[in-house]
């Protein structure tokens, strides 16, 4: 070999070498950039990862007790809590969307869920269901899965759920005739009147006129489609209108008050409201703003028409699309997913699992409160999980004040509704 054949072989090494560096520099750099890649990113059990999670309301500023016994259980993985007022994580998640630089993990009130799922704000959890299969839709109640569901995409896991029962005065309505609550609209309606009818400044149920689902909730009780088969509003057929009637009756006949100004926790234990329609969490306000009728008061589920239907809401967790650590965030997320975990959110929160296997937890099974919860629970769903909902039920308060306040004819608003709908929904 010449002296020039060997200058161009050590030439070839040296590139060679060269080559071979930059490519492991290369290597080294990808392993420590987060790049979007789903599932590859942030890889929850080899890499020190620090988690980003918004949570909402004052339920957020627990989170860390349970962030903590997750970081025990996964040294590698820190999570950061940042707990947002409901009325700012709208627009801080708007802007995180936009910058494309936000949480890992986000609270999503089950309302939300249409209106960032359809901006592409959370990631599909379906390719993480196989290693976690705590995120299996049917550990959940079928309401919470609906919700978390958007174009059949499982964009949000159930973390906790909430519906809505009948509160009602046991010592009141055995007195008015009652010795349960009422088991249908029929005998809701005679027991209100018979309560209203004890006197001046005495009701027989608190309506909020105010509360976008109720209307729907009984629509939905009646039998009534909301939607055509093309997919069209329908709010103004005749199941609806019914349903609304009927709600409307209760102001016209007087077993409803229109502007009391009241609480209703004191005017619940004055007798003055002897029922209403609520969510769990008025069982603790009851035991502790109205312990004198401790023993006087009880819960039923919905009233049945065709059927007793209710609300379902609540809360669920999502990963943030843009989240650079996707792996780990799946991980806590399916944590939170647990029957144990969510029982002890429970114990920390009073928030009820949204899990159903925690149902049969002694805590729960033996409680005549939440046991009444529990069974509403099994017919509960959720409101429509589309991006103009949110205007259609505001458009459905101002027309319902306008047919409660003035009696008008029941119909013809919501054929205005019905209107405004179908613009909503262009």
């Amino acid at each position: 070999m010449n002296k020039l054949m060997r200058g161009v072989l050590d030439m070839k090494k040296v590139l060679a070498m060269i080559t071979t560096l930059a490519l492991s520099a290369s290597l080294l750099a990808g392993c420590g950039t987060n790049d979007n890649t789903e599932g590859s990113s942030g890889d929850a059990s080899n890499e020190k990862v620090t988690l980003s999670v918004w949570g909402m309301g004052e339920e957020a500023k627990t989170l860390p007790k349970i962030a903590e016994q997750f970081t025990a259980e996964n040294p590698n993985i820190e999570i950061k809590v940042q707990a947002l007022p409901w009325d700012q994580g709208h627009e801080k998640l708007l802007t995180a969307i936009a910058s494309k630089k936000g949480p890992d993990v986000v609270q999503m009130g089950t309302s939300w869920i249409p209106e960032f799922a359809d901006a592409g704000a959370l990631a599909d959890l379906a390719p993480y269901v196989e290693q976690y299969p705590e995120l299996k839709q049917e550990h959940f109640y079928d309401g919470a899965v609906e919700a978390g569901t958007y174009e059949d995409k499982y964009v949000s896991v159930p973390w906790y759920v909430e519906t809505r029962v009948l509160y009602y005065r046991t010592d009141l309505l055995k007195e008015a005739g009652y010795d349960q609550a009422p088991q249908n609209w029929e005998e809701l309606s005679d027991a209100a009147q018979k309560l209203a009818a004890r006197g001046d400044g005495k009701y027989g149920m608190s309506i909020d006129p105010k509360e976008q689902s109720l209307g729907f909730m009984f629509a939905r009780q009646n039998g009534a489609e909301w939607f055509t088969p093309d997919g069209q509003p329908d709010f103004a057929n005749d199941k609806f209108v019914e349903a609304v009637e009927y709600i409307n009756s209760f102001y016209q006949n007087g077993s409803a008050p229109k502007d009391l100004g009241l609480d209703i926790i004191p005017a619940f234990k004055e007798g003055i409201l002897p029922m209403f329609i609520s969510g769990p969490w008025m069982i603790k306000l009851i035991q502790d703003q109205a312990a004198d009728i401790d023993g006087k008061w009880s819960m039923a589920v919905l009233p049945k028409k065709e059927n007793n239907t209710s609300l379902l809401g609540g809360s669920n967790l999502s990963i943030f699309e843009y989240s650079k650590n996707k792996d780990a965030a799946a991980k806590f997320v399916a944590y939170m997913s647990k029957a144990e975990t969510q029982l002890k959110w429970m114990e920390f929160t009073s928030s009820l699992p949204a899990a159903t296997a925690a149902w049969e937890d002694e805590s729960l099974k033996n409680n005549e409160f939440y046991k009444v919860i529990g069974e509403q629970l099994n017919a509960a769903v959720p409101m429509p999980v589309i991006t103009a909902w949110s205007q259609i039920s505001q458009s459905y308060v101002k027309h319902f004040e306008v047919i409660y306040r003035n009696n008008v004819d029941v119909k013809k608003e919501l054929e205005a509704l019905n209107a405004e709908a179908v613009k909503f929904m262009k």
